[in-house]
């Protein structure tokens, strides 16, 4: 069995080291290859390497909105091709139209969360989602939105989309008083309440909007403080203003322990745009987010649970902040919700994505080709 992937995030290492020996205890064997990160990617600092993993010769044309990663000579002594569902790969036509004597299964969010579904780009990948014989959906959102093309539901399996939760989990709960109280001092932080943004930063994440809104906090809450840890296109306008604000705390890129024990500091964690997997970052950490209903969030916004283990508020700037000043300002609420998120996360595990993979791998397999009827 094949996986392509575009690129390789540090992230999914953990994933496809699981999946490799779930694969093989099935009597499996999982090839993997990816390419390269376009150059505005390779600023989030976020790749990840495999030793065993296969490197596609990697071709971005347009600002980095077509690439051309020929796989084939790979694919040909696969029985199924596993293909991540995005208009910009060009050569995953040739696999879904002329691969006629393997399997052919998309691995997606189900849509472009963050399009325009009349735009004739977007009926387009609608109509490439049914030429496949199976799809990986990431959440039970995406089951929905693959289902509502007229893709058949039994040829659909969610996976519930993770990080290593194991992992992350230990570490949080590996963080001493000490060892927060020491980060605290190091970014000179008083007292006073803390919120984290946490994840890679571009134009979805609405950073404008953040800063504005920490500004206001700000203003109502004495000693409130920022912490941001992240990289990409849009960190130099988050160190622009922690130069001018020295309480927005502009971290960058931190992993590991280092970012975890960064994030103990905060009390609740905001992000006012798209929300992916970063929302399991605040699940293990106990650390209650706060987002707003923008219509760009991905798929993994299906696990948040508004007023349980987190807060979704109207898309505008005084919801947003009446919200957070509310949590900010209510201890008992704030740690109910906080240990709602921790129990959440023992729900979305590598482990568990793996042996949703690796089951929908074998569904595809025992399944006739199906491509290409709708």
């Amino acid at each position: 069995m094949l996986v392509v992937q575009r690129r390789l995030t540090h992230y999914r290492v953990p994933f496809f080291e699981r999946l490799r020996a779930d694969m093989a205890a099935a009597g499996l064997e999982l090839v993997l290859a990816h390419g390269d990160p376009t150059p505005e990617e390779v600023t989030k600092r976020d790749g990840g390497q495999l030793p065993w993993a296969h490197h596609l010769t990697t071709r971005y044309a347009l600002g980095g909105r077509l690439c051309w990663q020929p796989f084939g000579a790979l694919a040909a002594g696969a029985e199924l091709t596993v293909i991540t569902a995005e208009n910009k790969l060009v050569y995953n036509l040739v696999e879904q139209f002329d691969a006629a004597s393997r399997r052919v299964a998309l691995w997606g969010h189900g849509a472009n969360l963050q399009g325009d579904a009349t735009s004739l780009r977007e009926r387009f990948k609608a109509r490439l989602a049914l030429r496949a014989d199976w799809w990986l959906a990431y959440t039970e959102m995406s089951r929905g939105l693959v289902e509502g093309l007229g893709f058949p539901k039994d040829r659909i399996t969610v996976l519930d989309n993770a990080v290593d939760m194991t992992e992350l989990c230990e570490q949080f709960a590996a963080v001493t008083p000490a060892a927060s109280a020491a980060a605290r001092r190091e970014m000179g932080l008083d007292g006073g309440p803390v919120a984290l943004y946490l994840g890679s930063l571009y134009a979805e994440k609405r950073v404008d909007f953040l800063l504005e809104s920490a500004r206001q906090l700000r203003q109502r809450l004495p000693g409130f403080n920022l912490v941001v840890i992240g990289g990409g296109p849009e960190l130099a306008v988050i160190q622009a203003a922690a130069q001018q604000e020295p309480w927005i705390k502009a971290l960058g890129v931190r992993k590991g322990m280092e970012k975890v024990v960064a994030a103990s500091v905060a009390d609740v964690m905001l992000n006012p745009g798209l929300v992916g997997l970063n929302i399991l970052d605040s699940f293990a950490g106990g650390l209650p987010m706060l987002t707003t209903d923008c219509g760009l969030h991905s798929p993994e916004i299906a696990y948040l649970e508004s007023g349980r283990n987190g807060l979704m508020t109207a898309n505008t700037l005084d919801a947003f902040v009446e919200a957070s000043l509310s949590l900010l300002t209510q201890p008992e609420r704030r740690a109910a919700m906080a240990a709602q998120a921790r129990a959440d996360a023992l729900r979305y595990t590598l482990a568990h994505m793996s042996e949703r993979f690796t089951e929908g791998v074998l569904g595809a397999l025992a399944a006739p080709i199906r491509r290409g009827r709708t």
